[in-house]
C-alpha cells in the first residue's frame, strides 16, 4: 500500500466516518504486518552472522558437537547430533544448556553440583562482571565439560597392562627441555631451583618425614612426568607402534624464566612457536590432527593464555595448532575441553606399595590436636581476598581450636613444617591465592586433613580424574562470598561438624584418594595401587579410544 496520510485525508471526504475508520485500521494493520515480517528476518540474519563468526565443530566418537563461543562470557555452548540413528548424546553436551541454566536460576541459586551462586553482580575472571544468570550458565558449562572428562576414565586398574597401546616420547632438541633446566639458578630472583630439580626433580630427600619424602617444588611437574613416561612399560621406540605421542616441552620453565625479566612478548612466545614448527615437520603430528599428542605444563593455564592488554605469560595455548592436543596442567582453563587438571606434585614420592600403606596407617592413627589450621599469608594488595578475614577468625579463637602458620615468614618452605602441621589437624583452610588452585590442597589431603574449599575452581572444577564428583566426600565447601560479607565464622561452622562425620571423610580420603594423588618415584614398582601418573596415563589412552569410536 502506497497511500500516504495526505491522500487518505482527501479520500475520506467521500467516505462515511465508519468507512474511514475501517480503511485507516486496514492501513495500519498492513504496515504493522510488514514490519513484523521484517523483524524475524533481521534477527535471523544477525544470529547467523554471529554463529558463523564464533562457532566450531568438535567430533567426539559418534557425536558431532557444534559449539558456540560467547564473546561476553567466554563460555562454551554446544548442540550435539549423532552420526548414527538413535544415538544418544552424552549429557555433558546438551542442546539446551542455556535454557536449562535459565530455568534452574528461577528455581534455585545453585549449580547442578550444588555450588551456590551468591546474589548480585560479581567480579569474575579477568575483571568481567557477571549477573546471577550469567554465573549459573558459566558454572554449569564447566560442570558439563567435567562430565566429558569423567567419561574418559579408564576401567583399567593395572598400569602395567598395555594391550598393544604404546606411547612414543619425542626426542626434542635440548633447547625445549634440558637447556631450560640448566637455567634453574636464575629463573626466580629469590629462589635457586637447581636443588629442587635433583633426583628426577623430586628434590632433596627429607629424612625427618621418612622414606619417600622429598623437597619437591610446585613447578616440578613437567620434569617428574617426563621421568615417569621414560620408564613407562607401554613406552615404544617406533612411531608406528604408538597411539599416544608425548611432547616433553617444559613450557612452564620456559614461561617462568621470563616472568620477572623485562623482555618483549615476542621473546616470551618465541620458543613455543619454534616447537610448533618442529612438530609440523613430523609426519606423526598430522596422523590425527594432533589429537593423539600430550603436553604436560607445570604451571597454571593462564600463564600460557596471555591477553592482548597484558604482558604476563605467553600465548602458547592460544595458538591454533595447540587446540587439538590434550594439555595436562596443575590448573586448567575451565572452558577449554582439552585442558585437563592433574594434581600438583606433593612432597611424597613412594617407591613401593608398602611405602603408601605405612603412610596411610600413620595418618589414620595420628593425634589430631587442632580442629582447624591455616598455612598461608595475607594478600593485602588483593582486596577481594578472604585470607585476612580467615586469619583474623583463626587467631581470635579463645579456646585455641585454630592454628595459623604465617607463610610470609618463610615457615612454609620446609615440608616438615607443613606436613607435621596438617597431620595434627582435622580441617585445613584452602582459600584461593594468586590463582584459584593451591598445592596445599594436595598436601592436606595426603596428610588426612580435610580441606575447606571456598571457590569451586580451587578443586571441584579442576581434577575430574583424581577427585570424585561428590566433593562432600572429601571436603567442606564454604562460599567465599559469605566469608567476605561476614555472614559466617568459619571456625564456628567447622566446630558443628560431628566427629563421626569427620572420621568418615578422613577414612575416605586416606584409603580411597591418597594413593592416586601422589606421583611415585620414577624407579617405583607399584602393584596394588595406582598413583596420579598411572591414573592419568590410563585415562589418556581411554580418551583416545573414545574419540575414535
Amino acid at each position: 500500500m502506497k497511500m500516504t496520510t495526505t491522500s487518505f485525508s482527501k479520500k475520506k471526504t467521500k467516505l462515511s466516518k465508519k468507512e474511514a475508520a475501517n480503511e485507516l485500521g486496514t492501513f495500519f494493520y498492513s504496515v504493522l504486518a510488514k514490519l513484523l515480517f521484517l523483524i524475524p528476518i533481521t534477527i535471523l540474519l544477525l544470529i547467523l552472522i554471529f554463529l558463523w563468526s564464533s562457532s566450531s565443530t568438535i567430533i567426539s566418537g559418534k557425536i558431532i558437537h557444534l559449539c558456540f563461543q560467547s564473546r561476553k562470557l567466554n563460555d562454551l555452548y554446544c548442540i550435539s547430533a549423532g552420526t548414527q540413528p538413535n544415538l544418544e548424546a552424552p549429557s555433558s553436551f546438551s542442546s539446551n544448556v542455556t535454557t536449562t541454566a535459565t530455568d534452574d536460576l528461577q528455581q534455585k541459586s545453585t549449580t547442578r553440583l550444588g555450588i551456590p551462586i551468591p546474589p548480585g553482580y560479581h567480579a569474575f575472571r579477568n575483571g568481567m562482571v557477571k549477573s546471577d544468570e550469567e554465573l549459573l550458565v558459566a558454572y554449569n558449562d564447566v560442570e558439563d565439560q567435567l562430565v566429558v572428562h569423567r567419561s574418559w576414565t579408564s576401567s583399567n586398574h593395572n598400569a602395567t597392562i598395555c594391550d598393544g597401546r604404546g606411547i612414543y616420547v619425542y626426542e626434542l632438541p635440548t633447547k625445549f627441555n634440558k637447556d631450560l633446566v640448566s637455567q634453574c639458578a636464575d629463573m626466580i630472583p629469590w629462589v635457586d631451583l637447581c636443588n629442587y630439580f635433583n633426583n628426577d626433580a623430586m628434590g632433596e630427600s627429607v629424612q625427618k618425614l621418612g622414606k619417600g619424602w622429598y623437597q619437591t617444588h610446585q613447578y616440578s611437574l613437567e620434569l617428574i612426568f617426563h621421568s615417569r613416561v621414560l620408564n613407562h612399560p607401554c613406552r615404544v621406540h617406533n612411531t608406528s607402534e604408538a597411539e599416544l605421542f608425548y611432547v616433553p616441552f617444559y613450557a612452564g620453565l620456559d614461561v617462568l624464566r621470563w616472568h620477572f625479566k623485562n623482555v618483549s612478548n615476542d621473546v616470551k612466545d618465541s620458543l613455543g612457536l619454534e616447537l610448533v614448527k618442529w612438530l609440523e615437520a613430523q609426519p606423526t603430528w598430522f596422523k590425527r590432527s594432533g589429537k593423539d599428542h600430550v603436553f604436560v605444563l607445570g604451571k597454571i593455564s593462564w600463564d600460557f593464555r596471555r591477553y592482548s592488554n597484558s604482558n604476563w605469560g605467553s600465548r602458547f595455548l592460544e595458538l591454533d595448532e595447540m587446540q587439538n592436543p590434550v594439555k595436562l596442567l596443575i590448573e586448567r582453563q575451565p572452558w577449554h575441553l582439552n585442558d585437563v587438571g592433574i594434581p600438583h606434585p606433593t612432597f611424597f614420592h613412594p617407591q613401593s606399595d608398602d611405602d603408601i600403606t605405612t603412610w596411610q596407617l600413620k595418618t589414620i592413627e595420628a593425634n589430631r590436636k587442632s580442629l582447624v589450621t591455616f598455612a598461608g599469608a595475607a594478600r593485602p594488595d588483593a582486596p577481594e581476598s578472604i585470607r585476612s578475614i580467615l586469619i583474623n577468625q583463626c587467631i581470635s579463637t579463645k579456646t585455641g581450636e585454630c592454628r595459623f602458620l604465617n607463610c610470609s615468614s618463610g615457615a612454609c618452605d620446609q615440608p616438615e613444617s607443613i606436613i607435621e602441621l596438617f597431620i595434627e589437624s582435622e580441617f585445613c583452610l584452602q582459600p584461593p591465592g594468586d590463582s584459584p588452585t593451591r598445592k596445599s590442597v594436595f598436601d592436606s589431603l595426603i596428610s588426612g586433613c580435610i580441606p575447606v574449599i571456598f571457590d569451586p575452581f580451587t578443586a571441584y572444577y579442576q581434577y575430574p580424574w583424581h577427585l570424585p564428583e561428590d566433593y562432600k566426600k572429601y571436603s567442606v565447601f564454604i562460599d567465599q562470598e559469605d566469608v567476605r560479607n561476614m555472614k559466617v565464622n568459619v571456625v564456628e561452622r567447622l566446630m558443628k561438624i560431628p566427629a563421626g562425620e569427620r572420621q568418615n571423610m578422613r577414612r575416605y580420603i586416606i584409603n580411597e584418594l591418597l594413593p592416586g594423588l601422589v606421583y611415585a618415584d620414577p624407579k617405583s614398582k607399584l602393584e596394588k595401587f595406582q598413583d596420579a601418573f598411572s591414573i592419568t596415563m590410563n585415562n589418556l589412552f581411554e580418551r583416545l579410544n573414545r574419540l575414535e569410536m
